[in-house]
C-alpha cells in the first residue's frame, strides 16, 4: 500500500501531524515502535498545556491525541523502523518485522531523549524525584529543596524557574563556571535561595522517593551529601536521528536541519518536534511543528501532483 504520508514517531508532534494530514483527506499512518506519547507518556502530570485547567496525565494526553487522529482516519502501525530510504518520489521505511512501508511524503517526529547521568537507579526514580524537565515537573516541588545538574542554558533556565517556586535550589556543575549565557548568569546571581556546587559531579541519588544526592568534588575528591526532594538533570539531549544521518542534513549536535517550515534538505521529508533544532522543547511547540509539517506535506503533494 502506498500512503500519502507516513509519520515516524507517535509523540505529540507525530499525532498532531497525523491529525492534520488525515483531516486533509491524505492517506496517513503513524509508525511507532511502542505506544503513543513519546516522552510525554512518562510524565505524571502536564500542567502547562492549554485547555486543561486542572492539568492532565501525560499518558492520558497522549492517548487522546492518538484517538483524535484515528477518528479522522489516521492509522497507527506498531512497528520498529530499522532502515529508511528517503530519496526519490517514493519513500521507504523498512521495519524489524520485515515489512516495507511506502509513502509519497514522510514526517520525521522521532523526538529526542534526555542525556542521562548514567547512575544505576536514575531511570527507576523517574517520577519519584528525578526529572529531565523543570518546566514540566517543577510545580510538584513547590516549597521544597531541589538540585539542578548542569551548566548550560537549559540548566540555567531550569534553575531560574525553580528558584521562583522552591525553598532552595542547588546548582551542581562539573566546572567552575557556567556555560550558560551572560543573561542567565546575571539573573542567577540575584536569587537568594540559590547555592552553587562547583567542580562537582553527582555520584549517587539517595532514597526512593529521592531524599538527597551525594556529590564529589573533582579537585579534592571530597564527597558530601546534599538533601533534596528533586533532582533535575539538564546535561543535554540526544536527538533520535541515527536512522537518518546518512540521508538528511544534520546540525553539529545531530539535530535535523529544518527551519520553522519544517522542511529538511530532502524533498517531501519534514521534521517536527524535538529532533529539530529549536529554542524550546515543550508539548505545545511539538504540536505546532506537527501542524506546520502536515501543511507543508500537503503543499508538497499538491505541487508534485501538478507536475
Amino acid at each position: 500500500m502506498l500512503y500519502d504520508v507516513l509519520v515516524l514517531g507517535g509523540g505529540p508532534a507525530g499525532y498532531t501531524a497525523a491529525l492534520y494530514c488525515a483531516r486533509a483527506a491524505l492517506k496517513t499512518a503513524v509508525v511507532e515502535r511502542f505506544s503513543a506519547g513519546g516522552q510525554i507518556a512518562t510524565t505524571k502530570q502536564v500542567d502547562n498545556y492549554p485547555g486543561f485547567p486542572e492539568g492532565i496525565g501525560g499518558l492520558d494526553l497522549a492517548v487522546n491525541m492518538q484517538q483524535q487522529a484515528e477518528r479522522f482516519g489516521a492509522e497507527t502501525l506498531l512497528e520498529e523502523v530499522t532502515q529508511v530510504s528517503l530519496n526519490g518520489s517514493v519513500k521507504k521505511l523498512t521495519t524489524a518485522s520485515g515489512k516495507t512501508l511506502e509513502s509519497k511524503a514522510v514526517i520525521l517526529a522521532t523526538g529526542a531523549s534526555p542525556r542521562s547521568l548514567g547512575l544505576p537507579n536514575e531511570n527507576s526514580l523517574l517520577g519519584k524525584g528525578v526529572s529531565y524537565c523543570a518546566t514540566c515537573d517543577g510545580m510538584f516541588y513547590r516549597g521544597k529543596e531541589v538540585v539542578v545538574v548542569g551548566g548550560g542554558d537549559t540548566a540555567a533556565a531550569d534553575t531560574l524557574f525553580l528558584t521562583k517556586i522552591c525553598k532552595k535550589v542547588t546548582m551542581i556543575h562539573r566546572r567552575d563556571t557556567l556555560r550558560a549565557g551572560k543573561f542567565y548568569w546575571e539573573s542567577l546571581k540575584k536569587a537568594d535561595n540559590l547555592e552553587f556546587c562547583w567542580n562537582s559531579t553527582v555520584e549517587k541519588i539517595e532514597g526512593n522517593p529521592v531524599s538527597g544526592v551525594v556529590v564529589k568534588n573533582k579537585n579534592t575528591g571530597e564527597e558530601r551529601q546534599i538533601p533534596c526532594s528533586g533532582v533535575f538533570i539538564a546535561v543535554g539531549n540526544l536527538p533520535n536521528t541515527g536512522l537518518f544521518e546518512n540521508e538528511c542534513e544534520l546540525t553539529n549536535g545531530k539535530y535535523l536541519s529544518a527551519g520553522e517550515d519544517t522542511k529538511t534538505n530532502l524533498p517531501g521529508i519534514f521534521a517536527a518536534g524535538d529532533l529539530r533544532k529549536k529554542p524550546l522543547r515543550q508539548v505545545v511547540t511539538a504540536v505546532s511543528d506537527g501542524a506546520v509539517a502536515a501543511h507543508m506535506a500537503e503543499e508538497y503533494l499538491t505541487q508534485t501532483q501538478e507536475l
